[in-house]
């Protein structure tokens, strides 16, 4: 007997269609799994056979073969476990395979018959709805992940024996229209609704506070700056300068995320099994992941066989933290210029290329050399680093890097704090960068933009024309530094930025002052 079950497996971070289709022929007891499998796949026969039988039921003791299509495409994981057990209890006329049409199955099976969760049950869901999939079976931890899709019914079931209750012929008869046999149990049934709507969950307390730094108010205009629209940011500065202080600081002065850009960064979190189940709604923080200097390049932008998100697609629609910068190989380094311009990471390999989006605001600290004192102000440190020294450790960070850095500011040594006065709260902060993120939301509304560092070609030239004298100013900065054309409509895109924060829609010379001020990189050179 022949029967086709559907589910789902995860390709970049979208789900992919899979038929599970089993055949049971008359022959020798054997079990063969084919369609480009991994070895989580083959072993899931044995953990099928295992959990039918501990469910109650019987495991056929003829020959079954199961294909899983599209049989060019490699499978991974152990997410068609439910889908397989299903789809041969059906072939073997267990359960009525009319019954499960228009039903796609998700999760893992242990040997007792309990259904485990599986990486990557959201954008799965939204597969099912895209298809056209009337349901969705999945595990029941997994439930309030899946119900975030509206428009489709979510079935959640902890084990397969509860699932297998209710489907004998008698019962299965008494099932009424729309329900799913085996959901008989009440604390299932609960489960199965049909979503209207996403949920929002709201970020939790901050732990840290802007006026936890003292002084540093060039520094703290630049973090508002950078915030408000998104520019990524470099400090640069002695030890205990409080380089680190500030962009940790950043998530608490920036935006919540929107429903699009919520929904974004749940399914990432979901396909890499980062997703925290402990609350029932889309993530609203802005992602803020701080990956240590020993990283390899494909842990950054993502890599394997079948290719799998890195940090700087983790951390899409927010913050990639890089401190001491210098610090991280060069080979990684030079592997976040392509993701910074097109913000998006393209990973080919022999089976097809996976995109994986990577929009996120690039935060990083260094210090002026290996010692960390070179240029520092500090008279009783002074710098042991040689010219050499100092040149390559700055050389790690090569120019065309460096050119995508929109603000690149010098943090000097503080003197002692002589006054308990505290300075602007993140509160303070966020609410100024809100005004001016929705300022910039209102202006890009017709152009499928968000931010002012998202400008480009006929649109920077659009929405950043400068007066005369700015122009001039400019003109007479970019041929005495010897800035490139990247460096310039960088400068454009801050100017932008500054006068949104003062609320005004015309750029002034002053806000383009501001703006090459924050350029100490290109000053040194």
């Amino acid at each position: 007997m022949y029967a086709k079950i559907m589910s789902a497996s995860v390709f970049g971070i979208e789900g992919r269609l899979i038929e599970v289709e089993v055949n049971i022929s008359s022959g020798l007891p054997q079990v063969s799994v084919v369609g480009l499998p991994d070895s989580a796949v083959r072993e899931s026969v044995e953990r099928v056979r295992a959990a039918i039988q501990n469910g109650g039921m019987k495991f056929p003791l003829d020959r079954i073969t199961i294909n899983l299509a599209p049989a060019d495409l490699r499978k991974e994981g152990s997410a068609f476990d439910l889908a397989i057990a299903a789809g041969i209890l059906c072939a073997s006329g267990q359960v009525d395979n009319l019954l499960l049409e228009n039903t796609l199955f998700i999760g893992e099976l242990a040997l007792n018959g309990t259904v485990r969760n599986v990486p990557g049950v959201l954008p799965m869901t939204e597969l099912a709805r895209r298809i056209g999939a009337a349901k969705v079976v999945v595990p029941d931890t997994a439930v309030d992940e899946a119900s975030l899709i509206p428009g489709i019914e979510v079935f959640g079931v902890s084990s397969l024996s509860q699932w297998i209750r209710g489907t004998s012929a008698e019962e299965s008869a008494e099932t009424p229209p729309g329900e799913i046999p085996g959901f008989k149990d009440e604390r299932v049934r609960r489960f199965g609704r049909s979503v209207s709507g996403t949920k929002a969950e709201g970020t939790k307390e901050a732990e840290v506070d802007l006026s936890d730094v003292v002084g540093q108010e060039q520094g703290k205009r630049a973090l508002i700056i950078a915030a408000s629209g998104m520019h990524n940011l470099l400090y640069v500065g002695p030890p205990g300068t409080g380089k680190t202080m500030l962009c940790r600081r950043l998530p608490t002065i920036l935006p919540e995320l929107g429903d699009e850009e919520a929904l974004a960064v749940t399914k990432i979190m979901s396909v890499s099994g980062k997703l925290d189940r402990s609350y029932n709604g889309l993530v609203r923080a802005r992602p803020f992941r701080t990956p240590h200097h020993s990283i390899s390049a494909a842990g950054l932008i993502g890599g394997g066989s079948i290719p799998k998100p890195g940090e700087a697609t983790l951390a899409h629609h927010g913050i990639l933290f890089l401190d001491e910068m210098p610090e991280f190989s060069r080979v990684c380094l030079e592997a976040l210029r392509q993701p910074l311009e097109d913000r998006a990471v393209t990973i080919g390999r022999a089976r097809g290329v996976c995109r994986f989006p990577a929009s996120f605001m690039l935060a990083a600290s260094m210090n002026p050399c290996p010692c960390g004192f070179n240029g520092g102000g500090v008279t009783d440190r002074p710098c042991i680093c040689t010219p050499t020294a100092v040149s390559r450790y700055r050389a790690r960070m090569s120019g065309p890097l460096s050119d995508r850095i929109d603000l690149q500011v010098e943090l000097p040594r503080q003197s002692v704090p002589t006054s308990s006065t505290k300075g602007m709260s993140s509160a303070q902060a966020r609410e100024i960068v809100c005004d001016a993120a929705a300022r910039q939301a209102r202006r890009y509304a017709r152009h499928g933009i968000q931010w002012n560092s998202q400008l480009q070609g006929p649109l920077l030239r659009k929405y950043a024309k400068l007066p005369s004298d700015a122009e001039m100013l400019l003109q007479d900065v970019y041929d005495q530094l010897g800035l490139s054309f990247r460096a310039h409509d960088r400068i454009l895109k801050i100017s932008r930025t500054i006068a949104d924060l003062a609320g005004r829609e015309s750029i002034r010379a002053e806000d383009v002052a501001e703006a090459i001020s924050y350029r100490c990189l290109d000053q040194a050179n």
